[in-house]
């Protein structure tokens, strides 16, 4: 089974959960920006949840189906149609040979997932298929998605017909929002920054720069201060953690995060509340944080995914 994209004019590349145990060696995870998203996807369709979803973001994609198949779409911000009918995302869908998926971007929201059952088929580099724009590799060649390429799938874990009008519930979807509140760890370089300043951070709100990307989301807000010195020696980082450079912007790294970095953290983004900010508008949505505690945001986080995992035993057909 296979689909080939037929139109194509935002951000589009193959990712999965990320590339595991090779940021010791500088390679960033990547993976999908919203990972809970592309495991739902996954789910929909009878794959397992860490395979390969194409990640679409920012524009209108819409592809071909060259023979039938069941695909499901999750995400922000997009409207989805099948052949001539409008969908909800969130579901699994029958799709005849000859039938078009489009997706059209919507004002809110930033990136959708699309999963076909039997799994996207493409070469792993390093053990997974994310794309890494930046260092041209994994996905299709390392680039964007482009008009005339094929996506293709593996065997279905089961009959087609069982596995479409598959659905998740909204109240175990995430929450999206404009405006959201995310839960923050304390960081490692808490105090290095004054009372002032961290006051603020907890208590004031922050836009979504326009120069955010899949590296970070730079936030434009109060000017954060250091007590002393705003650079230390380079240490491990990962996707969630807030770095403080001098200009006392915060910039959350998110999945083609650097494995190191050099500016002050002040905290860390629960993974629970990852999702939430992934799908923040840049130049538009405005953000605010609230303290957590390791415990809490663990809990958080195991209930996230047990809610899943509970889904995808019983999903309604």
């Amino acid at each position: 089974m296979s689909l080939e994209i037929i139109e194509v004019n935002g951000v589009a590349t193959i990712q999965d959960s990320g590339r595991i145990g090779w940021r010791k060696f500088g390679v960033p995870a990547s993976g999908a920006m919203d990972a809970l998203a592309s495991r739902a996807a996954n789910a929909l369709v009878g794959n397992p949840t860490n395979h390969v979803t194409v990640e679409i973001g920012l524009g209108v994609i819409a592809f071909r189906a060259l023979q039938d198949c069941v695909v499901a779409v999750t995400g922000a911000g997009f409207e989805l149609s099948v052949y001539i009918w409008d969908f909800r995302m969130w579901s699994s869908y029958y799709v005849r040979a000859g039938w078009t998926v489009r997706l059209n971007k919507l004002e809110s929201g930033m990136w959708a997932y699309l999963a076909i059952a039997g799994g996207v088929q493409t070469p792993l580099v390093l053990g997974s298929a994310s794309t890494n724009l930046r260092a041209r590799f994994g996905g299709l060649d390392g680039r964007q998605l482009q008009i005339g390429d094929v996506i293709r799938s593996g065997a279905p874990s089961r009959l087609l017909d069982e596995l479409a009008a598959r659905t998740l519930p909204e109240e175990v979807r995430p929450r999206y929002s404009d405006h959201p509140t995310l839960d923050v760890v304390a960081g490692p370089q808490e105090k290095y920054f004054t009372d002032g300043s961290i006051e603020a951070f907890f208590s004031s709100e922050y836009t979504v720069s326009p120069t955010s990307d899949r590296m970070g989301y730079r936030l434009e807000g109060i000017p954060l201060m250091h007590r002393n010195k705003s650079e230390l020696i380079s240490e491990g980082m990962t996707m969630g953690a807030i770095q403080v450079p001098s200009n006392g912007q915060p910039i959350v790294m998110m999945a083609d995060s650097p494995t190191t970095g050099g500016y002050p953290k002040i905290g860390a983004v629960a993974s629970a509340d990852l999702p939430l900010l992934a799908q923040c508008v840049p130049g538009k949505s405005k953000i605010r944080f609230r303290e957590t505690t390791v415990a809490k945001a663990q809990k958080k986080y195991h209930e996230l995914m047990a809610g899943l995992e509970r889904i995808q035993g019983d999903v309604s057909f």
